[in-house]
């Protein structure tokens, strides 16, 4: 099968981040009012507490996990009908929601609801911390003003790019590690986008094949300092890798590389078998 079907559609992650941009511009039209630069955190901190601000935000988090859920089925059922346990992944998709796949789709609905929210405030909090800088600098407010109506877009539109990208990574690899171990998966390959962006740790990642059990730390493995806590693929900000499930080895070409106890190693199909069992 061929591989990049279970990539993160680009088209959803562009939804995401045009919905998270309007949902701030909404915002900066009503500081292209105010007169002191404090008046610009204030908006976004009420703005942030508004019962229509939550709605927006559940029902913005809501569309994109949906729209990951959906299309991720279908690539599901076009891996059920290139393996022999078609029949059984077929079932088990039919009533994935009434289990613990439901309750990951609700959980990634709400957690990217929360993270939504959390926006404004975090933007509300950064800007009072700038003000508060350049009020000790000896800045006139006037001048501090005019450089928050200035930054405000460009902070924004780069605030709804890195959640978006780092969100529909996270919440695909979830829905998708909560599909594998629904199915009594337990390990995928590590995949790359393959082009000159991607992370040296990264690359060195491209085709390994790793245990859903036991995630690897790509840094570690690659010799750099300051090496993150172990993590699956889209699961680091600002990263575009994803997991392909190993559905059956009769698709894995061998030998392949394999990640085990903070190592990787090329295997035959027999010896991974032998510590895959």
């Amino acid at each position: 099968m061929k591989y990049d079907l279970w990539e993160p559609k680009r088209r959803i992650e562009l939804e995401y981040q045009r919905a998270l941009n309007q949902m701030l511009k909404k915002i900066q039209r009503y500081v292209d009012y105010v007169g002191e630069p404090q008046e610009v955190a204030n908006i976004f901190r009420k703005v942030a507490n508004s019962a229509e601000f939550n709605r927006y935000a559940e029902e913005t988090a809501n569309r994109m996990v949906t729209h990951l859920f959906t299309d991720a089925g279908r690539t599901w059922r076009t891996a059920a009908r290139e393996n022999s346990q078609g029949r059984m992944i077929y079932e088990t998709l039919r009533r994935e929601l009434q289990g613990p796949v439901g309750g990951a789709v609700i959980h990634q609905i709400q957690r990217n609801a929360e993270i939504i929210k959390s926006v404004p405030l975090t933007i509300a909090r950064d800007m009072t911390d700038y003000i508060a800088q350049e009020t000790v600098n000896g800045r006139r407010s006037e001048s501090i003003l005019a450089d928050l109506l200035e930054i405000v877009p460009d902070i924004s539109l780069n605030k709804a790019k890195l959640i978006a990208r780092t969100e529909v990574g996270k919440t695909s690899t979830a829905l998708t590690r909560a599909r594998s171990e629904n199915l009594g998966l337990d390990w995928y390959i590590w995949r790359t986008s393959k082009d000159s962006r991607v992370r040296d740790s990264h690359d060195l990642m491209e085709g390994v094949m790793v245990s859903w059990r036991d995630p690897p730390s790509p840094e570690l493995l690659n010799a750099e300092k300051n090496a993150p806590k172990p993590y699956h693929p889209g699961e680091i900000y600002n990263c575009r890798c994803y997991p392909e499930p190993v559905v059956t080895l009769d698709l894995v070409q061998w030998p392949r590389k394999v990640y085990r106890n903070g190592a990787i190693t090329v295997m035959t199909r027999a010896q991974f078998q032998s510590i895959a069992a």
